[in-house]
C-alpha cells in the first residue's frame, strides 16, 4: 500500500497561484520532453474569448495533404543536392524526414552521409559480359535480362529478390530502410525496386509505411490518437497551449496525446490515470473492508450479522471477527454473538495497535481516493452527455426554435457557444479532481483556495447549464414567438461571460 506521502507529492513544485493563473510552463526545449503549459482560457470579453478558439498554432492534415507535402519535401532534396527522387526519399527518411538536418550533414560531409545512409555514388561489382548471371541467393544460373541489383551491383535473380522484399515488407515499417541482401553491402533498396520486384499487394504495403512515416517519423506531427481517426497533425512549437482539436471533433493534449486536460500538467494526468488502472486500489479496499481468515488468510468481506465468522470450503474456520481467535472459545462468557471481550481487553494493552493503523489508513485513503475519482467520473459523463445534447442542438434543436421563435439561425449562435462552453468548462472541472487530488493536504491554505474558485467554477457552470438546457426548453415547446426570448438570450449571453 503507498504511504500517505507517496499519495501527496506529485505536485508539491507548484504553486495553487499558477494552476489559474496559467504561468507555469516547461523549461525544456525538447518537445518530447516538455511540460503542460497553462493557459488562461478565459476572458471577460465573449469576443476575445471566441477570437482566442480560432487562435490555432497547429494544422489538420488529410492524407492528400501528407502527400503533397511529402512530395514537396522530396522535390527540393532533390533539386538543392541534384540526387535522384528515390536517393532523396532514403536521405530524408534516414533523417527523419527534416529537411534542413539533410542540407546540415550532406553539405558537411558528403561522404559520411553517403556511407551511413547507403547511397553509393558507384557500383560495388561489375556485370561480366555473360549471357547468364549466378544469384547470390539461389546460387541458379537466369539471363542477365532476369537479374537485377540495388546500386551496389549484387546480382539476384527476381524470385528471390521478391522473397526477400516480401518478408521485409511483412515484418514492418522497418522494411522502408532496406538494405542489399549480400550481408557484406550495405547499399540502399530505395522504392524503385520495390515497385519493380514486389507483388501488387506489398507495393500497397509498402507505400503505406511510406507515407504513415512521414508523419510518425516525423517529431512536428502526429497523428490524432481518436479511434479510427486518418487526420494528422503538423504542430508549431512555442505557440502556448498544447490543446489540439482535430476535425473528427477530438481533443488532445499533443504533449502526452492524452485527452486535452488543460490547465492540469501532463505529469499529473499519467499519475492519475496510472492510478485508475493501477490494482493499488483493489489493495487498498481488500484491506480496508476485509479481514483474512486465521487459518487459510483468504480475505473476508463483513457486511453484516454477529461476529461469528465461518470460512468458506474447504477452510470451514469458524473465528471471531474482532479478535480473529477460534470461535470454540468465545461465548456467553466473552461477550455473546455480538461482542467480545478478549478483543476489548488486548485492545486497551495495544496489541492491535499496528493492525488498526494500517486498516485505518487504507480506509482513509480509499474514501479520499474515491471522493476525487467520482466527481471526476461524474464530471465525465456529464461532459459527454454535453456533447451529445450540443450534436442534437446543432442538428434539430436550432432548426426547431429559429421556426417557432422566428428567429435565423445567424442569430443563435449563442446557444451554440454556450454548451460549447459547458463542454469545455466540464473538461477543465473533470480535471480539477485530479489536481486536487494530489495536491498536499499540509497546504491548507492552498487547499482552501483552490476548494473555493472549484466551487464557484462548479457553481457558474451549474446556472449555466440549467440555462442552456431546462429554461431554452421552454422556447423550444412554444407555440409561437415569445415575447422574453431577448430576455433568455441576455441571460444565456450573461452566463457565458
Amino acid at each position: 500500500m503507498e504511504s500517505e506521502d507517496d499519495m501527496h507529492d506529485a505536485n508539491d513544485a507548484e504553486s495553487l497561484d499558477d494552476f489559474y493563473s496559467g504561468e507555469t510552463a516547461a523549461d525544456s526545449d525538447d518537445l518530447d520532453a516538455a511540460d503542460y503549459e497553462f493557459i488562461d482560457n478565459y476572458s471577460d470579453d465573449s469576443d476575445d474569448l471566441t477570437s482566442h478558439r480560432h487562435q490555432q498554432n497547429y494544422t489538420i492534415l488529410t492524407e492528400a495533404d501528407i502527400r503533397q507535402r511529402q512530395e514537396d519535401d522530396i522535390t527540393r532534396i532533390s533539386t538543392v543536392l541534384s540526387i535522384s527522387r528515390v536517393s532523396a526519399s532514403i536521405l530524408l527518411r534516414h533523417y527523419y524526414w527534416s529537411v534542413s538536418k539533410v542540407h546540415d550533414e550532406w553539405f558537411a560531409d558528403e561522404e559520411k552521409v553517403r556511407k551511413a545512409v547507403g547511397l553509393l555514388e558507384k557500383p560495388v561489382v561489375q556485370f561480366p559480359n555473360a549471357r547468364e548471371l549466378t544469384c547470390g541467393i539461389c546460387f541458379e544460373n537466369y539471363p542477365r535480362d532476369r537479374i537485377s541489383s540495388a546500386a551496389c551491383g549484387h546480382p539476384f535473380c527476381g524470385t528471390c529478390w521478391a522473397g526477400y522484399t516480401s518478408t521485409a515488407i511483412t515484418d514492418g515499417p522497418g522494411c522502408l530502410m532496406l538494405r542489399c541482401p549480400d550481408p557484406t553491402c550495405g547499399a540502399a533498396v530505395g522504392q524503385d525496386m520495390i515497385n519493380l520486384l514486389a507483388s501488387d499487394e506489398d507495393k500497397e504495403k509498402y507505400s503505406r509505411y511510406f507515407l504513415r512515416s512521414y508523419i510518425e517519423d516525423n517529431r512536428k506531427t502526429k497523428w490524432c490518437p481518436a479511434p479510427g481517426c486518418d487526420y494528422a497533425v503538423d504542430f508549431i512549437v512555442g505557440g502556448g497551449s498544447y490543446d489540439v482539436s482535430c476535425r473528427c471533433s477530438y481533443s488532445f493534449c499533443w504533449n502526452c496525446t492524452e485527452e486535452a486536460h488543460r490547465p492540469v500538467d501532463c505529469g499529473t494526468v499519467a499519475k492519475w490515470i496510472l492510478k485508475n488502472s493501477a490494482e493499488s486500489e483493489n489493495m487498498n479496499w481488500i484491506l480496508a473492508n476485509s479481514k483474512p481468515c486465521p487459518k487459510c488468510k483468504r480475505p473476508i468481506e463483513k457486511n453484516q450479522g454477529c461476529m461469528h465468522i465461518t470460512c468458506t470450503p474447504p477452510c470451514k474456520f469458524e473465528f471471531c471477527w474482532l479478535c480473529l481467535g477460534a470461535w470454540s472459545d468465545h461465548g456467553e462468557r466473552t461477550g455473546g454473538f455480538y461482542a467480545c471481550n478478549r478483543y476489548e481487553t488486548a485492545k486497551q494493552e495495544g496489541v492491535y495497535d499496528e493492525a488498526e493503523k494500517r486498516r485505518d489508513m487504507a480506509k482513509n485513503s480509499l474514501e479520499r481516493y474515491t471522493h476525487y475519482y467520482e466527481r471526476w467520473a461524474t464530471n465525465q459523463s456529464s461532459r459527454q452527455k454535453a456533447l451529445a445534447d450540443l450534436q442534437q442542438m446543432q442538428t434539430v434543436h436550432i432548426e426547431k426554435l429559429s421556426d417557432r421563435q422566428c428567429q435565423p439561425e445567424s442569430q443563435l449562435k449563442f446557444i451554440t457557444e454556450a454548451w460549447l462552453q459547458i463542454v469545455e468548462c466540464r473538461r477543465v472541472l473533470k480535471w480539477t479532481y485530479a489536481y486536487g487530488y494530489y495536491l498536499p493536504e499540509h497546504e491548507h491554505a492552498k487547499r482552501q483556495f483552490f476548494e473555493y474558485l472549484q466551487g464557484e467554477a462548479e457553481s457558474g457552470l451549474e446556472r449555466l447549464h440549467q440555462c442552456a438546457e431546462k429554461e431554452l426548453q421552454t422556447y423550444l415547446d412554444a407555440d409561437g414567438p415569445s415575447k422574453d426570448f431577448n430576455e433568455f438570450r441576455t441571460k444565456l449571453a450573461g452566463l457565458t461571460r
